[in-house]
């Protein structure tokens, strides 16, 4: 916007000069004093071209052909500044003291280049002397740091200068800064202001035309003088565009400052975006990805300190409480935000979708017959605005819909430093349980995340049903974990996790297997197993888990198990090994249980060559030992040998046939 009042400026110096030229020369002399003059009060060279047309009825004015103000010599040759044709009209007694009142003043075509060089050099800084920001005459401009404030002057040493309407006609904006690699163009630009009190107020009307619908901006500033000296002035402001609208109205100042009411109604964020020009923001559902609105009071400062109070925030269907403060002086501004919602909805912040190159329609299917699991998503996570801002974010939600998780009350301090974004979770409820810890986001040098967590008394089915579609297992859990992943895609940081953590259950529920069953009769047709406890500890390397400490206690049955879960390839390979106790308690019958496929649907089956090997080895172990008693019997019988204290049967057997060697040998040589 600032850009814009700088071409008004421009063109309102240019029609000054030019009509004060009326009343020196005559027509085919003005042209080349208007430009002179121009000239000297800006630095630059300017040009008028083609027929200069006075008028003195019924308007006191000038038009002109093509008007060109040359570039800042550091600049290519494309003008600052050019227009088709300038009209500028008067009232006659400004030229012989009072005010100046411009009855009309009209650019065709004009074009306004801005630029700012690598060295942080602005095209736009004229070289004015004598004449003061307000516009008051050179002569009551003081040169050097004697200049005095304008505020500091009586109104009648001021040059009040008035538009009745002042018209611009299918303007070409064009902005670049070098420095940070920024260019905006505009074109097809409308601007018609009408002022006719100095200190009274003025209306304006700026339309855009970024792509093919039009944007519009238009408002009224109440105080004009006011705003000019440095003063408040009422503002009331609107914006709008396709499927948006922004409007604002309370106090501001030339500081630039402002306090009042802003509202924020974007409908359609892509079609807002596509209005301007500009790609839309990639944000997730939930967080802003079709409609943002908001309602609050902003307050902004000359230092640049912004702050919203009473804010009510709401992204897509989600509705938040909104107080922040933002120092934007600084290179990063530095926010504190506080955020307060009730039933938060961030589903889109987690998906599926086909693999590449997996069959759709009809799902593809896994050797064991169960469909094909659809994996994590790949959609690439872009995480560059956490380095946008530095700050502290406190949260508090009712509930939080994250898709594959869902949580009860959650109150989080989060903390963002340099790209570092850091989850305090001082309280989550979540599957009738409490959960605490930490949780990282660092996107310093690619994406990671990580954290330690705890829980406590969590309801295992629902947590297991949601997070991993498996839903055999029930009971109150506790847990910890400590994890790493690195990535930028979900399926990029699942398949790279790794850490350790354990996890203990009280009495609980396994379904679709009954041990019982399975111990005593073979049968594995379903049912449930109830157990006394369970626990494990684990390891997690490159997206999988390890375990081989499981620990199952039931009434009349104990059973361990060792394996795999694919974090990152949602699926199972893990051997799970009841064992039937006897009436003592102790170890009897073992038989190993393959878990194997897809989180969805895998498939359990009993492994009876294991279980095989693991029950007769009692057995044979025992007929080795009968076999080895009847042995040494036959040679204690037969051959007469006999063991010495502390001597086995078979060293006794090796004794003798040693001796018997020895006395054959010599019986060679005798």
């Amino acid at each position: 916007m600032r850009w814009i009042f700088r071409g008004i400026g421009l063109l309102v110096l240019v029609g000054l000069l030019m009509v004060a030229a009326l009343l020196l020369l005559p027509g085919d002399r003005i042209a080349t004093i208007a430009a002179e003059r121009i000239s000297a009060v800006t630095g630059r060279e300017v040009t008028l071209e083609g027929e200069t047309t006075i008028s003195f009825y019924p308007v006191l004015g000038i038009s002109t052909g093509p008007v060109t103000v040359a570039n800042a010599s550091w600049a290519d040759e494309t003008p600052l500044f050019y227009a088709e044709s300038l009209k500028v009209g008067v009232e006659p007694q400004a030229f012989w003291g009072g005010d100046v009142k411009i009855t009309g003043l009209e650019a065709i075509a004009p074009s306004l280049d801005l630029r700012r060089n690598e060295q942080g050099d602005v095209n736009w800084q004229l070289g004015v002397e004598g004449v003061a920001p307000s516009g008051q005459t050179s002569d009551q401009a003081q040169a050097g740091d004697e200049t005095p404030e304008v505020a500091d002057l009586p109104r009648s040493r001021r040059l009040a200068l008035t538009l009745d309407r002042a018209l611009i006609k299918d303007a070409s904006l064009t902005y670049r800064d070098l420095q940070n690699g920024v260019e905006i163009e505009q074109s097809g630009v409308d601007f018609d202001l009408r002022w006719p009190d100095f200190d009274g107020a003025a209306t304006f009307e700026l339309v855009l035309r970024p792509v093919s619908e039009p944007v519009t901006l238009s408002g009224e500033l109440e105080r004009v003088g006011d705003f000019i000296d440095g003063d408040v002035s009422r503002l009331n402001a609107a914006l709008s565009a396709p499927e948006a609208a922004i409007r604002f109205e309370g106090d501001v100042r030339a500081e630039p400052e402002a306090q009042g009411g802003l509202e924020i109604d974007i409908s359609d964020l892509s079609a807002f975006f596509a209005a301007l020009g500009l790609p839309a923001p990639d944000l997730p559902a939930g967080l802003g990805q079709n409609a943002i609105g908001f309602e609050g009071v902003l307050t902004l400062t000359a230092a640049r300190q912004l702050s919203l109070r009473d804010g009510v925030l709401r992204l897509d269907g989600n509705t938040l409480g909104a107080e922040a403060d933002a120092d934007l002086a600084r290179d990063t501004p530095q926010v504190q935000l506080q955020l307060n919602a009730g039933a938060l909805d961030l589903s889109g912040l987690s998906g599926s979708e086909t693999p590449e190159g997996e069959a759709t329609g009809t799902a593809a299917q896994t050797t064991t017959g169960a469909a094909a699991d659809s994996g994590w998503s790949r959609s690439p996570i872009d995480a560059s605005g956490l380095g946008a801002v530095d700050g502290t974010f406190a949260f508090v939600a009712e509930s939080v819909d994250l898709g594959d998780l869902t949580l009860g009350k959650t109150r989080a301090l989060a903390s963002l430093d340099q790209s570092r974004l850091v989850f305090d979770l001082r309280e989550v409820v979540a599957y009738g349980g409490l959960v605490t810890g930490e949780f990282v986001l660092n996107n310093r040098s690619g994406l990671s995340v990580g954290g330690t967590m705890s829980a406590q008394g969590i309801n295992i089915e629902s947590f297991l049903s949601e997070a991993m579609d498996v839903s055999r297992l029930s009971g109150s859990a506790n847990g910890e974990v400590r994890f790493l992943g690195v990535g930028q895609s979900l399926h990029a940081i699942m398949n790279s996790l790794s850490g350790d953590g354990g996890l203990s259950m009280g009495r609980g529920v396994i379904s679709g297997i009954d041990l019982d069953r399975i111990m005593r009769g073979g049968s594995v047709g379903g049912g449930t197993t109830v157990f006394d406890s369970l626990t494990a500890t684990f390891t997690m390397n490159e997206g999988n888990l390890f375990n081989n400490d499981l620990s199952l206690s039931l009434p009349l049955a104990s059973a361990s198990g060792e394996g795999r879960v694919g974090l990152g390839s949602r699926d199972i390979d893990y051997t799970f090994t009841p064992r039937l106790l006897d009436d003592a308690g102790v170890g009897g019958l073992a038989i190993p249980v393959n878990i194997r496929g897809p989180w969805s649907g895998p498939s359990i089956q009993p492994d009876l060559e294991a279980a095989i090997e693991m029950n007769l080895q009692a057995e044979r172990e025992e007929l080795e030992q009968k076999a080895r008693e009847e042995v040494n019997e036959v040679l204690q019988k037969e051959l007469g040998i006999e063991a010495q204290e502390g001597q086995s049967i078979e060293d006794a057997a090796q004794d003798t046939l040693e001796k018997e060697l020895k006395r054959g040998l010599r019986g060679l040589f005798d």
